[in-house]
């Protein structure tokens, strides 16, 4: 495993990152495809031997039991809490109450609070904005975000999939009022949805912000894991990003062509995926979620691969500026 910086913060991370949103209770909305505790270990083992030390979860993953989760698996397979890079998230709805959910100051300090008690520890290395939601100011917002900070209850802060004038102006006001500004990015990208790259990708290279991109398999379309047509996985039925989106002429023509590089260097459709994501300069570390061990095992294989120039440009070739989504 090779390990890089964050950006340019001093934070050293895997330059994989394991996601926690598959682990929690199955059939529990948001998210009833998750697998349980006892199944979820086995993938926390592949993570923890092939030394995948940042992990992602956040506080709606499960509706707070990927955190628990996450918690108890970080205390069994680390030996010492500085080992593990932990980052969770905050904004969405916790509760029904009108303030459990959003960025005002009130619940980015509740938020956090719950967040630390069930992951069991003092302390979140990287806590993003999950998504920019509620009414809050954005001073409102980088003040509540900056006490966490003070209080050395946050070491970190990022965000994830915001419009890059809105990511721009929130660090423009954390330098403003002399706090940490966001020092990394959690956006929507792959093969099949490039958009970040009209602004954000530049503006987080240019900022040194690093960036961990999520669903960097398409959800697993990139993988070959398509069903029959007309038929959904379980996780496809509760995931507006599934329906409807993966399975255009062009996404299939762009699957056709990972597959055909697949095929030539012997690697998996999934690993020529992560390794195109992986070959971009501006990204830190993309999030491998899997409900498998060989799924994770897959993405650290990727690792491996050095897609050559001919190649990304012929897996690049077919794709077309597509509508904007992942935003909320």
């Amino acid at each position: 495993m090779h390990y890089v910086p964050l950006g340019k913060s001093g934070l050293m991370v895997s330059r994989l990152c394991l996601g926690c949103m598959s682990f929690g209770v199955p059939g529990r909305e948001p998210h009833p495809w998750v697998i349980d505790e006892k199944a979820s270990q086995a993938v926390f083992r592949v993570a923890a031997d092939a030394g995948i030390t940042f992990w992602d979860t956040a506080d709606m993953y499960g509706a707070g039991a990927s955190e628990e989760i996450t918690g108890r698996a970080m205390k069994e397979y680390f030996a010492k809490r500085s080992d593990v890079v932990l980052a969770t998230k905050l904004a969405n709805a916790m509760g029904e109450g009108a303030n459990d959910r959003g960025l005002s100051r009130k619940h980015i300090v509740e938020a956090c609070e719950a967040s630390l008690k069930r992951l069991g520890t003092d302390y979140i290395d990287l806590y993003y904005v999950h998504r920019l939601v509620g009414a809050a100011p954005f001073e409102e917002i980088c003040a509540g975000l900056d006490l966490l900070l003070s209080q050395g209850k946050v070491l970190y802060l990022g965000a994830s999939s915001m419009w890059a004038w809105q990511f721009a102006k929130l660090r423009a006001i954390q330098r403003e009022i002399g706090s940490q500004p966001f020092a990394a990015m959690q956006n929507f990208y792959n093969l099949v949805y490039r958009e970040e790259e009209r602004e954000m990708m530049p503006y987080c290279a240019h900022e040194g912000v690093g960036v961990v991109p999520w669903s960097p398999i398409a959800r697993g379309f990139l993988a070959g894991n398509r069903p029959k047509e007309g038929a959904q996985s379980d996780r496809a039925k509760s995931d507006k990003h599934h329906q409807g989106y993966f399975g255009s002429k062009q996404d299939y023509e762009i699957l056709r062509r990972v597959e055909k590089v697949a095929r030539d260097t012997g690697a998996k459709p999934a690993q020529i995926a992560y390794a195109w994501v992986l070959s971009k300069p501006f990204v830190t570390a993309p999030i491998a979620g899997a409900t498998k061990p060989w799924q994770l095992e897959e993405a650290v294989g990727a690792l491996e691969i050095l897609l050559t120039a001919s190649q990304i440009k012929y897996l690049e070739a077919a794709y077309k500026p597509r509508p904007v989504t992942g935003h909320s």
